[in-house]
Order: C-alpha cells, then structure tokens, then sequence
C-alpha cells in the first residue's frame, strides 16, 4: 500500500469520523465529556457500508460506461474510480475482521 493510498484512506476516516461527530447523536459537551446521548454504531456502520457500496456501483458503472465507448471518460478516471473502491472495500474489511476478533475476544471472556 502506497502512502498516498493511506493517506486516503486516513482521510476518508477522519470524513466518516466528522459526520458521525455532526450527527445529533454524537454531540460532545464544551468540556470534552460524553453527551448523555450515545452514537447509534450500527446506523454509523450501515452509512459507512452504503457509501462503500456506492463507490463500487460507481465504479463499475464507470468501467462499463469506458469498454462501450458511451462516454468521454479517460482511462485515468476509470481507474482512480477503480482504486478508491478497491481501497474503500478493503478498508471495510480490514473493519469486520476486527469487530469479528473483538467479538471473539469476548466471548473468550465469558466461557
């Protein structure tokens, strides 16, 4: 993985981390403490998989758009469409292996 890859991705954290800050539900007080109201984690996660999604359809569509010669997309676009859908996917893996891990863990804990 490339730095410039992993500074992408790094800032498509810090993007997702940002909305999930500017909802209602993950509003911190003036002191840095926790709002009485929590973060719904799988509404964070289902946006997170749906944007990941949408970068792939996106994708592909691109893909299928430059082979049939429909639009005036340049190689170059097509593959930068590629890549970050490529990045996105295994971002979100590298996620479900840990929340995978994490749920094994505890389960460990309390056999």
């Amino acid at each position: 993985m490339t730095i410039d890859r992993m500074q992408e991705l790094v800032g498509q954290m810090r993007a997702l981390a940002a909305e999930a800050a500017a909802k209602p539900g993950a509003a911190t007080s003036a002191t840095g403490t926790a709002a009485s109201q929590q973060v719904d984690f799988a509404a964070t996660l289902k946006s997170a998989l749906d944007e990941v999604s949408q970068q792939i359809q996106q994708a592909d569509a691109m893909q299928q758009q430059f082979s049939a010669g429909q639009s005036n997309l340049s190689l170059s676009d097509v593959m930068l469409a590629s890549q970050k859908a490529s990045l996105s996917f295994q971002a979100a893996l590298q996620v479900r292996n840990k929340l995978v891990s994490a749920y094994q863990d505890i389960m460990n804990i309390q056999a």
